[in-house]
């Protein structure tokens, strides 16, 4: 059951299980083995998304209902593929479409589902006892209850200001006083008992039966740190679904963290991968220099950690602080003997806060070094006559209840602070500020991708290899044409002063800031399109900067946002792309974009060859088998245009496509040969170890090699990590022979296929100069094998 390679969908009204069914043929014939669903519960109507579930007991019928879903399983079957199912076992929509919802706000503690969401009835404020916090108010309750208003419209009912099962009051204060758990900090996201049994057989009634009648052949869990127990509940879900049926789990990795090998589960979604290749793909040097030009032009932090640490402080203040609260009364239950207050206790959490390496921790030994790392950090912030507190507070992180609290915590605040905030704040090089990444490692150097390559064979050979996902702030192909960037530094340091001097006249009252425009100029240059159609652009880059404004929370914020900001930031926008007001930059702009876009291109190629072949399955995201330029949502879940993708998937001649390569269908012709290539020789890809191979010569750093190998069966892959290195024409994705002539592989002899020629699975014919100059000639990268495809 271990998937060949997945295709995620996103299903809404607009594009359903039909739509999906109808792709069928296609995703075949390019390779895919599984088509990886996003959830299929019934969601709040309209959803383009699907976790905001309000009934996860029957498949969503704007997407087709269960028959649908069971016609599309159907077609899949047929042709020899299989169906993985994306499940959300955290949340519930906290929307009056629930009508388990609505029964506990009707009926509270009396409810048949007052224990299946995360509410704590006795939370210590004496106006919430027995009831539930609703923050649905468009002012004060008591401006509202003043002015004659007794009841709240909920979608359809009406609930009552006062006396009800629910205590309806003002947003703004769901923060400082809600009294149930929130997935993050949205207040229309309402978390789950899943810990429970009960609870956990009503939420994963349907999936299972699914499962069990073989409509659903594989679970991707959704936000696993969110759960009370995800090892318990990962091994039980294992248990329900038996031991062959594909099971990952979304969760990120940070500083080294690894999985637990004990879970029940195949790995991760992918996220870690996505991580490596990418700082695999940044050149180490120029990391100093992007730095410094960042901080010169915004006055912001030259490092990450000051601008995440800042962040964490930020972000439990304003919207965890009911959570912090009930946190710090759990510590301080913890004992009689306790002499910490709630006031030092509420202290020193937030400076363990501030500094947690990682998302979370799970009680196991191997967490204690990231609670050790955060203590002795936390001792250097916080006042001296705290760290006492801290050290009690250490010695006590692992006794229940207080640490489950301080867990599910810790990985919302992580959330928001690194991905919703301090990534929209931090403007080194954005293509290190992606979901999942660890922004404070820039680069990887080869022998370092290797050795997690390795530990990956070795822990989770069959976890997901992904370099796009539906919630990356921007594109893969945009992160791989950032990266160049930090081989030419100092050439981007004087474009982007340059601009900036020149967009003085557009800046109203000194707005937007500097930085602002920093990152919004290496949002143009990354997400530019290659085949120079701009209809659209302008928008999208627009909805983009109105996002990234609000998410930074320093001049705007989604609550509050700070219109003549915004609108100085978006005219700023407008006027540069229509290139009215300051003649000919624009045409700079371009002209720039064109003499890195290939090397961008050489490096999207190289990454899809490596997702493709290093240990895992690899995944791809709808759409982006050509090239990806897509930003944060709802950018990157645009319609895709599948119709054109059919006709290109025709003729995909790699050698041919490279020729044209501006219009993306080189890398979904290398995709169609290598997905053929694992088809024939799946245990090769799914059982064979990892080799690196060593590279000698000049410049061997800013190249990777690997052999795959299996039984008799064996592959070698070849790509430039630093293409800029070997290229002498910057406006075509190819490398120049002569710079590469000097470096070779040093191949161990210790297999049967090094007596006869490899397979070129990309070029056609077969290779027995196996010389990076001869090997990366016509194309930019390179795969042979013992097989022919």
């Amino acid at each position: 059951m271990i998937p060949r390679a997945t295709y995620r969908l996103q299903f809404h009204g607009d594009f359903t299980f039909a739509d999906g069914e109808a792709l069928v043929p296609y995703l075949a014939r390019l390779g895919i083995s599984h088509l990886y669903a996003s959830p299929v519960t019934t969601a709040r109507p309209g959803s383009r998304h699907g976790y905001d579930v309000i009934d996860p007991t029957r498949v969503n019928p704007e997407l087709g209902g269960e028959d649908g879903l069971r016609s599309l399983a159907d077609a899949l079957h047929g042709h020899g593929m299989g169906l993985i199912v994306d499940i959300v076992p955290n949340h519930m929509a906290a929307s009056p479409d629930n009508a388990w919802w609505m029964d506990v706000l009707q009926h509270g503690r009396d409810s048949r589902h007052a224990r299946t969401f995360d509410i704590d009835w006795d939370n210590g404020d004496p106006e919430l006892a027995g009831k539930v916090f609703l923050p649905i108010l468009d002012r004060p309750r008591a401006e509202a209850l003043a002015a004659g208003q007794h009841t709240a419209r909920y979608g359809d009912a009406e609930l009552p200001l006062d006396g009800g099962a629910c205590l309806p009051a003002w947003w703004r204060t769901a923060g400082d006083r809600i009294n149930w758990r929130r997935f993050f900090d949205i207040n229309e996201l309402v978390c789950l008992r899943i810990e429970e049994d009960d609870v956990f057989e009503r939420v994963h009634e349907l999936i299972l039966r699914l499962v069990d009648e073989g409509i659903v052949d594989g679970l991707r869990v959704d936000h696993v740190d969110g759960l009370t127990d995800p090892a318990g509940y990962c091994r039980k879900l294992r248990r329900r679904i038996g031991p062959e049926r594909y099971l990952v789990v979304e969760k990120i990795l940070l500083r080294d963290e690894s999985l637990a090998d004990d879970w029940g589960c195949h790995g991760t979604t992918g996220y870690d991968f996505m991580d490596a290749v990418s700082a695999l793909q940044h050149d180490a040097t120029g990391e100093r220099p992007l730095a410094g030009l960042w901080h010169t032009i915004s006055g912001r932090p030259r490092d990450f950690d000051a601008e995440e640490t800042a962040a964490r402080r930020e972000v439990i203040a304003r919207g965890f602080g009911a959570s912090l609260e009930a946190c710090a009364a759990s510590f301080r239950g913890l004992s009689a003997g306790n002499e910490l207050g709630l006031p030092a206790l509420r202290r020193v959490l937030v400076e363990l806060l501030a500094h947690f390496p990682v998302y979370r921790t799970y009680g196991t030994n191997s967490d204690r070094r990231f609670v050790t790392q955060a203590a002795e950090a936390a001792k250097r912030t916080c006042p001296p006559g705290d760290r006492w507190a801290i050290d009690w507070l250490v010695a006590h992180i692992d006794e229940e209840p207080a640490a489950t609290r301080l867990r599910q915590l810790s990985a919302p605040v992580a959330a928001k602070a690194v991905e919703d905030t301090a990534f929209y704040r931090y403007g080194r090089l954005l293509s290190r500020n992606d979901v999942g990444f660890d922004a404070h490692r820039f680069s990887l150097p080869a022998e370092a991708f290797h050795a997690r390559m390795l530990r990956r064979r070795a822990t989770f050979p069959h976890a997901l290899l992904a370099t796009a996902t539906h919630d990356h702030k921007r594109g893969e192909d945009v992160r791989a044409r950032l990266a160049v960037l930090s081989a030419v530094p100092v050439e981007w340091a004087a474009r982007q002063r340059d601009w900036l001097d020149r967009l003085l006249p557009l800046r109203r009252e000194s707005l937007p800031d500097a930085g602002d425009i920093a990152m919004l100029l290496q949002t143009i240059v990354g997400a530019w399109p290659l085949d120079g159609d701009r209809t659209g652009f302008a928008e999208r880059i627009a909805a983009w900067q109105e996002k990234a404004l609000r998410e930074a929370k320093l001049r705007s914020d989604w609550s509050e946002p700070d219109e003549r900001y915004e609108a100085a930031a978006r005219a700023l926008c407008e006027e540069l792309l229509a290139d009215g007001e300051v003649p000919g930059l624009l045409r700079d702009i371009e002209t720039f974009v064109q003499s890195i876009a290939a090397a961008g291109a050489v490096n999207g190629l190289a990454q899809t060859l490596v997702k493709l072949t290093a240990p895992g399955v690899p995944d791809f995201y709808q759409g982006c088998e050509l090239w990806d330029f897509s930003l944060v949502d709802p950018d990157n879940r645009r319609p895709v245009d599948f119709e054109r993708r059919r006709r290109s998937l025709e003729s995909a001649d790699l050698v041919a496509a490279l020729a044209r390569w501006r219009d993306g269908t080189a890398k979904q012709a290398l995709i169609a040969r290598t997905l053929a290539l694992r088809r024939i020789a799946p245990e090769l890809f799914s059982e064979g170890d990892y080799r690196p191979v060593v590279i000698q010569g000049p410049g061997a750093g800013d190249l990777l090699a690997f052999e795959r190998r299996h039984d008799r069966d064996a592959i070698l892959v070849v790509v430039p990590r630093l293409p800029t290195s070997f290229m002498s024409d910057r406006t075509a994705p190819c490398l120049d022979a002569a710079q590469l002539e000097q470096l070779a592989l040093s191949l161990p002899h210790d297999g049967p296929w090094h007596d006869g020629p490899w397979h070129d699975v990309l070029r056609g014919g077969t290779a027995r100069d196996l010389r990076p100059a001869a090997l990366l000639e016509a194309l930019p990268v390179a795969l042979l094998s013992t097989r022919a495809v």
